[in-house]
């Protein structure tokens, strides 16, 4: 097709220019500098479009397509944060391989020709266990955590030139030659600095001084720091940084978005809280148009998996899996392809927002118009309606505009609407899971019974409650709690009250679980209150305080408490005795863990069983092997019926899981959990998981993931035709390399109920023709264009009416 053709000519071309753009800049030493619009590369102001990475959530074999695909989304800029806790997990020693190999990360994106902003923290929250410190600081003699405290800055300092003295050494910074371009220090420090008092503004003012001494040649910035100190900028985070942000603390810095969050991290209990298409672009318009805004970063581009035990307190082992790329790297339609064709349309204007004379007016009581005109012609508007239940007619420059509610049109040369943010003609995808083999037979298992800790089998005693954190040290989820009871049965009946500030409490009595409780993110804590039958002399009293993650904000982080705090037995007659004091028994972690069960030698030398009747137990370890799907399309585990734990995939941990807490909705937070492919062998892959709760193993599956249902819906108000020099809109089918169209299941251009993959159906108006068009155009193709024109389909069905084309296409 024509338009098809043009539009992927332009397409190239936006691409090119914007490649050579940034491949000349790195060809030498680079000038990075700022001013009141824009960052300035080389003596060239840039309108930059970034996305987060985080190379820890994926593997080095993930990162080329990842950024790939960022780039042909539009993207300039790849954002990561820098990890302290997997670099330096030990004092003194460091870790720079695999996952947590930073310097292959960034110059595989500066192979790909993307610049890279660097977010060094070393505080960085992200969702991230600690907020990415180690837990080694929580044991530093008189340390505060972000605060102007000596112990503090000085580990602080030590680890930052540490990162930039490898940036430096690797020639990193686009002073060197490199993609860096910016970086930033600490992180949202503005929402925690008032907790320490005269020692916050000390803290901001002593942490910009010294990351702008190490001369790194390239700007620093803070988000959320509005008294950012000259010459670090200030920058925003946030769902809509157009209607929040107070803007730079100096006319001479720019407007820099550091998180556009693109999605509602999730967490075990809560349903997923996903963020259209439409609403992001509404609010990366509106940032460029009425704050000047010149750098925008998707928070998260890709969100990843939380491998191990990295993810912060009940946040979900899949992370921002709804961002442009979902968790195991697919295209997320259509947000992706919604964005792409935003970022295409701003850099056609990018001379006249980044040069040209800023105005604004007002076209009704919710609409406005922005727009920037240079001394040579070249203009730019954005028409705003805020409106979020109707729409608006607005009168600009002589022509009428309709505008759907809360939308922005772009309109690069002042005149012809390029770009709609409510209107989604980008192609829209369906995912599925495949199931590939199902671990069904008991043959397939072996089981091995953790122990229930009783206090002859402890490590050490004290006579208190031990704070839990202390103990664990992020090294393990697990702290058992015991002690020794003796009962009369003159006592009467007993009642068990323990009081914890953990995130699970299993409770055993002789070593009989005899009941657990959880809390929740929302701050519910895991308390228990229970009627205990005691029997007749001395009872073992074994309680296993878990955790779900480290806390990862918040001040005063050294400080958070875990753990039991308070253990009573109350009898019927009112007796109480207060447990606390008494000498208690403590051992950490699981004997699964100390044998490193779930590793090749660990699982040799553990005494498995047949699965025959330890099945729907707690404290189980199971194990199996399988084959790797054949193929390329990402692998995952599906654990719906099983409870709590955490799974490895030949000695690599997947993450916890937890899906026997149900969100809301019913259904587990999570069921799926990503196996990359670069943990598996083509044939005989151990699997092992801890199951804490109780679960039956043969209830999981191997299924594989993909893009199996693609969605067109495009009407005659689409305006893809300013994009491809063509009138016509168009809607495009494509499916993921590999697959091509096997089936239309539905197709009409007319009036079309319903919207993609939701229960279409023909409208009033149909062209009856339409599905042997769309088939003739487009089965057996791995991708097809079809005009939405009147003579496409063989005339116009219904004249006067505003017409559109639905179409939904499978692949195979």
């Amino acid at each position: 097709m024509l338009a098809d053709l043009k539009k992927k000519v332009f397409f190239f071309l936006f691409f090119l220019v914007s490649t050579w753009k940034i491949a000349t800049a790195a060809e030498g030493n680079a000038e990075v500098t700022y001013d009141g619009r824009s960052l300035i590369i080389n003596g060239t102001r840039r309108l930059l479009f970034s996305g987060s990475i985080h190379y820890p959530r994926s593997t080095p074999q993930m990162w080329p397509s990842l950024i790939a695909k960022a780039k042909e989304g539009g993207l300039d800029v790849i954002q990561t944060c820098v990890f302290w806790n997997v670099h330096e997990p030990i004092q003194g020693q460091y870790n720079f391989s695999g996952r947590f190999d930073l310097v292959s990360f960034i110059k595989e994106v500066q192979s790909q020709g993307l610049y890279v902003s660097l977010r060094i923290g070393p505080f960085i929250q992200a969702e991230w266990s600690y907020g990415g410190l180690p837990f080694w600081l929580h044991d530093v003699p008189d340390i505060v955590f972000r605060s102007d405290n000596e112990p503090f800055k000085f580990r602080m300092r030590k680890y930052v030139t540490k990162i930039v003295d490898l940036m430096k050494s690797e020639r990193l910074f686009a002073s060197q030659g490199g993609p860096i371009i910016i970086s930033q220090i600490e992180n949202e420090y503005k929402t925690v600095e008032a907790a320490f008092h005269e020692k916050g503004p000390l803290y901001v003012n002593w942490t910009a001084s010294m990351a702008v001494g190490l001369q790194t040649g390239v700007p620093w910035m803070m988000c959320k720091q509005d008294d950012a100190p000259d010459p670090v900028i200030n920058a925003c985070n946030g769902l809509n940084c157009g209607l929040t942000f107070a803007g730079p603390n100096s006319p001479k810095k720019p407007a820099i978005w550091t998180e556009n969050w693109t999605f509602k991290y999730q967490v075990y209990g809560k349903n997923p809280r996903p963020r259209s298409a439409q609403d992001i672009a509404f609010a990366v318009a509106l940032f460029i148009a009425k704050k000047n805004g010149s750098f925008v970063n998707y928070y998260m581009y890709h969100g990843g998996t939380n491998f191990g035990k990295s993810a912060s307190s009940y946040v979900t082992t899949a992370y921002y899996d709804q961002a442009p790329l979902d968790e195991y790297g697919l295209i997320w339609k259509p947000t992706w392809g919604h964005l792409r064709d935003l970022h295409a349309v701003i850099k056609q204007s990018e001379d006249a927002l980044l040069w040209g004379v800023y105005s604004n007016s007002s076209l009704g009581q919710q609409q406005e118009a922005h727009v920037f005109q240079t001394n040579s012609g070249q203009c730019v508007a954005f028409l705003v309606n805020y409106d979020k239940h109707d729409s608006a007619t607005l009168h600009f420059r002589g022509a009428m505009y309709d505008l759907s509610a809360r939308s922005i049109n772009v309109l690069p040369n002042c005149k012809d609407v390029a770009f709609d943010t409510a209107k989604v003609s980008a192609q829209t995808g369906e995912r599925s899971a495949t199931p590939i083999q199902y671990l069904s037979q008991d043959q397939q298992w072996q089981a091995f019974a953790d122990e229930v800790i009783s206090q002859n089998k402890s490590s050490f005693t004290a006579k208190e409650l031990k704070e839990q954190m202390s103990l664990i040290k992020d090294a393990t989820d697990y702290l058992w709690y015991t002690i020794s009871y003796n009962h009369s049965q003159h006592d009467g009946p007993q009642t068990l009250h323990v009081s914890s500030r953990a995130h699970v409490l299993h409770v055993f009595i002789n070593g009989k679980l005899v009941g657990t409780v959880h809390g929740d993110h929302d701050g519910a804590l895991p308390n228990f209150e229970q009627p205990i039958e005691f029997r007749e002399g001395w009872n073992d009293i074994s309680l296993l305080s878990v955790m779900v993650g480290l806390p990862d904000s918040g001040p005063y982080l050294e400080r958070r408490v875990a753990g039991l705090r308070r253990v009573r037995i109350q009898g019927s007659g009112g007796s109480l005795r207060d447990l606390r004091n008494w000498v208690w028994h403590y051992k950490v972690g699981l004997t699964g863990e100390s044998m490193l069960i779930f590793s090749e030698q660990g699982s040799e030398t553990a005494e498995w069983k047949s699965l025959q009747g330890y099945t729907n137990k707690p404290l189980m370890w199971y194990k199996t092997r399988f084959d790797a799907p054949k193929g390329d399309d990402p692998v995952v585990l599906n654990l719906e019926n099983m409870g709590k734990g955490e799974v490895w995939i030949n000695g690599e941990s997947i993450g916890r899981y937890w899906a026997s807490f149900k969100a809301p909705s019913g259904d587990p937070t999570q069921s799926l959990y990503h196996i990359p492919r670069s943990f598996l062998k083509p044939s005989a892959n151990l699997l092992v998981l801890f199951e804490e709760l109780g679960g039956d193993p043969r209830s999981i599956g191997v299924e594989t993931m993909s893009i199996f249902r693609v969605c067109g819906h495009v009407s005659e108000l689409h305006y893809p035709s300013v994009l491809s020099k063509n009138k016509d809109p168009y809607a495009l089918l494509q499916c993921p390399q590999g697959r091509n169209i096997s089936m239309i299941e539905f197709a009409s251009y007319g009036t079309p109920l319903g919207e993609c993959l939701a229960y279409p159906n023909i409208g009033n108006c149909h062209a009856p023709e339409s599905e042997a068009i769309i088939k003739k155009a487009c089965l057996g193709k791995q991708e097809c264009t079809i005009l939405v024109t009147d003579e496409m389909f063989g005339g116009d069905p219904c004249v006067g009416t505003r017409k559109s084309l639905l179409v939904f296409g499978r692949c195979s």
